[in-house]
């Protein structure tokens, strides 16, 4: 081509001609195989004008056509693709697309991030997003940041996997992105600190920094998120949502906990208290239950620890787990001993409900108070049972089914209103059962056990109850718990009294 041998056609782009061969451009170009093959006017034309490509381009292009080989960097690689993209030349395109993927750094990776989102390169995607999440407290230092869409921006922070050590860098870009261009940018402020992990700032910067800003005092669309966080340093981790789960960057991860339990009917005891973590799949253990002997008690987590409470040998006593330190250590004892009850948490205060004392099933219940270090007695219930279904939900706690006779079961749900310390019953559960475990996610109940496959779920807003899944077997007295915004259902005891291993996930 550069002697001009054999040449057949000139391609003229930018100013500049560019003397080629049909043959060889068609070859390599289904472009250009179209154009010469078919009915088109420049079939049997000499010269052939391309407009959208300027002459270093097509310099590029038509070396990568004649030899395989072309010269990308950071400053042509955009229009470089267009080119192949036009052109119809996988292999330039390509090889674009890795240039770009290999030579990401923190001044452009969110560049090629819009550029890949426009040619909808999903794999590219992916691998910019990792990149400027993996390295996000570098990334937000060049304009590229600021330059942002308001949904470029949610797609980068609204991830368990980006990388910060802790969540304020995270606010702070936000508010330096929305500050950038006030006028134009606060209606999305509501939206992007809905993506911020309010409730895991530190308390004091909280305070001071977040509830100080005069952008957030002045702007009520954000009021909600702010009485969220609120309430979260408050009463803990009773509130779950998507903003209360640690990214896992900070090397804090919501866990589920085992505590103790029985390896058969009749059979021992044991007294492993143990994590699991269901992003990795792996246990972990944690320090041994004491007084390991005793059965049928009732756990909750309170806050960031662990309650357990009666059971049938020292039936007052209460034991708490301390998370921070990985030690049990002995609290208040209830005021009525008790062993298969249930616990619940509710507005930051646990309950312990119903149960029986060894000689008849109890309607008492009555509150840790984890200030004082002392139990408190409320409101009995309408119907004294053992072993029901217990959860917090709506600002009400709700008990569930359970045993009201040997072998007689109800399906009363009662609810608990704290504010006028009263109980009134609710939409009956739709089988009367006992040995149920129930959670609460997202503002329903979810009920499982009995002995039945079946599980359901109750919208307390609507006093309605469905059938939203059945599982593939019958368990009894197993583990329910909420962990990263899923169910999961563990252990328990099977149809012939066996202990179960399995997990069930939601």
């Amino acid at each position: 081509r550069n002697d001009d041998l054999f040449t057949d056609v000139v391609i003229k782009a930018g100013g500049k001609e560019f003397r080629c061969h049909r043959a060889v451009l068609a070859a390599c170009s289904p472009y250009f195989k179209a154009m010469f093959t078919n009915n088109y006017r420049e079939r049997n034309s000499l010269t052939i004008e391309i407009s959208g490509i300027d002459r270093k381009m097509m310099e590029i292009l038509l070396s990568f056509i004649y030899t395989g080989h072309a010269t990308i960097e950071p400053e042509n690689v955009p229009p470089l693709y267009e080119a192949s993209n036009l052109f119809q030349i996988k292999q330039l395109g390509d090889a674009c697309v890795q240039f770009i993927a290999e030579q990401q750094d923190p001044c452009n990776c969110l560049g090629f991030l819009r550029f890949a989102e426009i040619y909808s390169l999903d794999n590219l995607v992916s691998a910019c997003l990792r990149y400027a999440r993996e390295n996000f407290t570098e990334v937000l230092q060049h304009e590229e940041f600021l330059d942002l869409k308001p949904k470029e921006l949610k797609r980068v922070i609204d991830s368990d996997e980006l990388c910060v050590c802790k969540e304020e860098y995270v606010f702070e870009a936000v508010m330096r992105w929305v500050n950038h261009n006030v006028d134009k940018r606060m209606s999305s402020l509501r939206e992007l600190l809905g993506l911020v992990r309010l409730p895991l700032l530190h308390p004091t910067y909280f305070v001071q920094v977040v509830e100080g800003d005069p952008l957030i005092q002045k702007f009520s669309d954000v009021y909600d998120l702010i009485y969220e966080a609120r309430c979260y340093h408050v009463l803990g981790m009773e509130i779950t949502s998507p903003r209360t789960r640690p990214r896992r960057s900070t090397g804090v991860a919501e866990v589920i906990v085992v505590v103790g339990g029985c390896e058969r009917t009749g059979g021992f005891n044991v007294p492993y208290t143990e994590s699991f973590d269901p992003e990795d799949g792996v246990w972990r253990p944690l320090k041994k239950l004491p007084e390991f002997t005793k059965s049928e008690y009732a756990v909750c987590a309170l806050r960031n620890d662990i309650l357990v409470s009666g059971g049938r040998i020292n039936s007052r006593d209460v034991w708490m787990y301390n998370s921070q330190l990985n030690i049990w250590i002995k609290v208040a004892p209830l005021s009525k001993g008790r062993w298969r009850h249930k616990m619940g948490v509710l507005l930051g205060k646990a309950y312990a409900v119903g149960g029986y004392d060894g000689h008849r099933r109890l309607n008492h219940v009555e509150f840790y108070d984890s200030h004082c270090n002392r139990w408190k007695e409320v409101a009995p219930m309408i119907e004294a049972v053992s072993s029901p279904a217990v959860a917090g939900c709506a600002k009400k706690l709700f008990v569930i089914g359970g045993g009201i006779e040997d072998d007689v079961c109800t399906n009363v749900v009662q609810c608990f209103d704290p504010e006028t310390d009263s109980w009134n019953l609710r939409a009956n559960l739709p089988i009367a059962k006992n040995c149920i475990s129930a959670a609460s996610l997202n503002q329903m109940i979810y009920v499982c056990g009995g002995l039945t496959p079946n599980i359901f779920c109750y919208d307390p807003n609507t006093d309605v109850w469905m059938n939203v899944a059945q599982m593939d077997y019958k368990v009894e007295n197993c583990g329910m718990s909420v962990c990263n915004s899923k169910v999961f259902i563990l252990g328990g005891r099977g149809t012939q009294g066996d202990a179960l291993d399995t997990i069930c996930c939601f």
